[in-house]
């Protein structure tokens, strides 16, 4: 009777850190942690944290979104544009009627998923590369918005449309749960799940390599198109919960698509695909929430932000470009040499 294969254990969590390029981003988390702790000590008092995770809900969740892209090799720069549309859409549908939430809510989820298949379909299928594409999608909202708002948006959320971004759960310590942070948590949860899925390999292996994985017989432009959806249906919610307390203007979106991209490299995923740790990409939206948080703790101007999301991205971009030359010369010197050839005659 032969014995059943052991399973091999599972990479330890420092060694995951190493292999997926993480562990930058949590040194720098728990230090912007220490430093608020000199700073204001009540900012871990319960209620203060949860107004914490309230306010950094929406741009965890685009970071999710973001991952499942970046990770596959591919950009999505129409999420922010697609948070603000889905913003003025609600307002002017609703108008202010509690009756026309949920149908409103359940066509802002339709409109995203098409949103993503039109991205997914148009890299994958018309082999647009997916900057220009999202480009345009963009571009697209933002016009078709203010063409229909004519620059200036009207109506009204309902209050039990604004609940999920502004209200919680009432509880004794905490005073309120916030339903964007339990929002957060569960798809948080199924992010991981995903990424451990075969779904989730395939989209790595896409990322690395994506000829191989065609010959692994993994469908790319499916598993592409996919992660377009899935990033679509994370700015959906992220524009849910933002119109819970950000309020129904022109700006609302505006400049997230390159804030979710800056957490996610901030979380050390690879840019061009193949190697990232969703866990690491909500991370890296928590050290940029924190980070805001901290410039405003400190007195400093605002306009540092698109400062340092610059230097996060040329920083990832060089870091990038760095691991693929790595990366080739381990290929190349791995190679076996190619046999002198032998004279004849």
């Amino acid at each position: 009777m032969t014995a059943a294969p052991t399973q091999l254990p599972r990479p330890a969590l420092l060694e995951r850190l190493k292999h997926n390029g993480s562990a930058p981003v949590f040194v720098v988390l728990i230090a912007l942690a220490l430093v608020m702790v000199f700073l204001n000590p009540g900012f871990y008092e319960p209620p203060s944290l949860m107004a914490f995770l309230r306010s950094a809900a929406p741009l965890v969740i685009l970071a999710i979104g973001q991952y499942f892209v970046i990770v596959s090799g591919e950009f999505d720069l129409s999420v922010g544009s697609l948070v603000g549309a889905q913003v003025v859409i609600a307002a002017r549908l609703i108008d202010g009627e509690e009756s026309r939430t949920w149908p409103v809510i359940a066509l802002m989820i339709g409109f995203g998923l098409v949103v993503g298949l039109v991205n997914g379909l148009a890299t994958t299928l018309l082999r647009v590369p997916s900057f220009i594409t999202t480009l345009g999608t963009m571009l697209m909202l933002y016009g078709a918005i203010r063409m229909w708002t004519g620059g200036s948006p009207t109506g009204a959320l309902s209050e039990s449309f604004r609940q999920w971004g502004r209200m919680g759960i009432e509880m004794p310590v905490l005073r309120q749960l916030p339903y964007a942070a339990i929002i957060m948590v569960v798809i948080a949860v199924i992010g991981i799940y995903v990424m451990r899925s075969s779904y989730g390999q395939v989209l790595v292996v896409t990322g690395d390599n994506d000829t191989a994985a065609t010959f692994a017989g993994g469908r790319v432009w499916l598993v592409r198109t996919g992660a377009f959806v899935l990033s679509s249906l994370m700015a959906t919610v992220a524009g849910i919960l933002i119109g819970g307390f950000a309020g129904v203007t022109a700006q609302v979106g505006q400049g997230m698509e390159f804030t979710a991209i800056t957490a996610v490299v901030l979380g050390g995923v690879l840019l061009g695909g193949g190697r990232g740790w969703i866990v690491g990409a909500i991370a890296g939206a928590l050290t940029y929430q924190l980070l805001e948080r901290l410039l405003v703790q400190l007195a400093m101007p605002s306009t540092l932000n698109p400062l340092i999301q610059g230097v996060i991205i040329i920083a990832a971009v060089a870091f990038a470009a760095n691991q693929s030359r790595t990366r080739r010369t381990k290929v190349a010197a791995q190679a076996p040499a190619e046999p002198s050839p032998v004279g004849v005659g």
